[in-house]
């Protein structure tokens, strides 16, 4: 198959064009680098059936190659403040690539004929009110608070993604993702687990903002991609499905299991109140991936973790 991903150059983005170039297809990486980067990739451009465009999805592509499946995960997606690649930072282009960039898209989908993905988000839940979120669950969500530019962005390209399924029969398909981690993930996105394994490999203390209770759901990015390929290449059009673990721990156990897997003498810190609306819990009901696609994570935390811990330390991000 002919395959475009744009945002192919980022953390979830390559490794999913490296597992579907491993079966053969034919892979358009579509990436204007804004979050990705073209090192996630260097070692797929020496493949025939690999090209990168570097291009701006919010703008219309021509393409001349005949495209069957779209997946749509450009978009920035780091919630942390201090970060110059998260959405705060990047608070335009976020809004932009997740409802204008959708709907080109889809433009482009629609006229191929091509299966679309859209790359949703557990943000599109909020701070929850239940516990699993199932897909049936409609959000906590602040409109106007400064995780909106991101979660009400996706909850609007869900929105478009539906009115073409309904209305031009596109075969659609969202996948909300929930925490995501391994290889590739960059330092400057200063995500909790990145942040933690490189102050436990440099002996400082690990700091965890409020008193550590706020919890997260942590899937090991092979899992995640075999998920979206699942959901792709199914018969589901229409469909919405959490994809995520369920194995859920605090922010605390999370630095505690750092700590054990590095073998650091670091202290837990705790620093700061918590930014604001952000979640205090956070984990998939994913019966529904279960039941329609026969898709659970199957590499444990610890597993992933021993794997994420040997790439910080190789590659001294």
């Amino acid at each position: 198959m002919n395959i475009l991903i744009a945002g192919g150059a980022g953390f979830i983005g390559s490794h999913l064009a490296e597992s579907l170039l491993k079966e053969n297809h034919t892979v358009i990486c579509v990436d204007n680098l804004l979050t990705g980067t073209k090192k996630n990739i260097e070692h797929l451009e020496a493949s025939r059936n690999f090209r990168f465009i570097n291009h701006n999805v919010v703008q219309p592509l021509e393409l001349s190659d005949k495209i069957d499946a779209l997946f749509h995960l450009a978009s920035p997606a780091s919630p942390n403040h201090h970060s110059r690649l998260s959405y705060h930072a990047l608070p335009m282009e976020t809004m932009l690539v997740n409802t204008t960039g959708t709907l080109e898209l889809l433009k482009l989908a629609n006229k191929h004929k091509a299966s679309f993905l859209f790359a949703s988000t557990s943000e599109v839940y909020g701070d929850p009110e239940k516990h699993p979120q199932p897909e049936t669950y409609r959000g906590n969500v602040s409109t106007t608070g400064p995780r909106s530019v991101y979660d009400e962005a996706k909850r609007f390209g869900e929105t478009l993604v539906s009115y073409y399924n309904r209305n031009y029969k596109t075969r659609t398909r969202t996948a909300r993702i929930f925490n995501t981690f391994g290889p590739r993930m960059l330092k400057d996105d200063m995500r909790m687990i990145v942040i933690f394994i490189n102050q436990a490999i440099a002996g400082l203390p690990i700091t965890v903002y409020g008193d550590g209770t706020q919890t997260r759901s942590l899937c090991y990015v092979d899992d995640t991609v075999d998920g979206l390929k699942a959901f792709m290449f199914s018969n589901l059009d229409g469909e919405i499905i959490n994809i995520g673990s369920p194995v859920e721990h605090s922010v605390l156990e999370y630095a505690q299991y750092v700590l054990q897997a590095t073998g650091s003498k670091s202290k837990i810190t705790l620093s700061e109140k918590l930014p604001e609306d952000d979640p205090l819990r956070r984990r998939p009901d994913i019966s529904k991936a279960k039941k329609l696609l026969g898709w659970e994570p199957k590499i444990s935390f610890e597993e992933g973790l021993k794997k994420m811990i040997s790439y910080v330390s190789e590659n001294k991000i």
